[in-house]
């Protein structure tokens, strides 16, 4: 009893090996890179007690770093062009909200400057973003 094919028969078979192999470096290159892109901009954000708030994707993230710098969807944007750039996102869409990501040890003067540059270009729906950890300190 050989379980030979007849000949001219066509044997089809798939070999599903490499497949698997593929999905599975696919699979963990993108468990790998997915935190990075979503991360965007190192920000050490104030901890605060948890609240039900979610952040929206649609909505404009301004993140400021450690030493000032200023982030738009994560591209650094100069102080004196921070106002006109702002101007320009409101005037295409004036009913977007703002997500404002400041780091815990930048100084008061910073925020309250994109505060005030959100403000003057027209924004009127801005949150803070803060670590929900389990509480601030004392």
């Amino acid at each position: 009893m050989s379980m030979e094919t007849p000949r001219g028969a066509v044997r089809s078979e798939i070999n599903v090996t490499p497949l698997v192999d593929v999905c599975l470096v696919l699979l963990i290159i993108f468990m790998v890179v997915a935190p990075i892109l979503h991360a965007g901009v190192r920000v050490d954000l104030p901890r605060t007690a948890p609240c039900l708030f979610s952040e929206n994707p649609s909505q404009l993230t301004v993140s400021i770093a450690a030493d000032g710098a200023v982030y738009l969807r994560n591209e650094r944007v100069a102080d004196a062009n921070l106002r006109d750039l702002l101007a320009q996102i409101h005037a295409a869409e004036p009913d977007r909200g703002v997500l404002v990501r400041g780091d815990r040890h930048l100084q008061y003067e910073k925020v309250c400057e994109v505060l005030t540059a959100l403000n003057r270009a027209g924004f009127t729906r801005v949150g803070l973003v803060t670590d929900r950890g389990a509480g601030g300190g004392g």
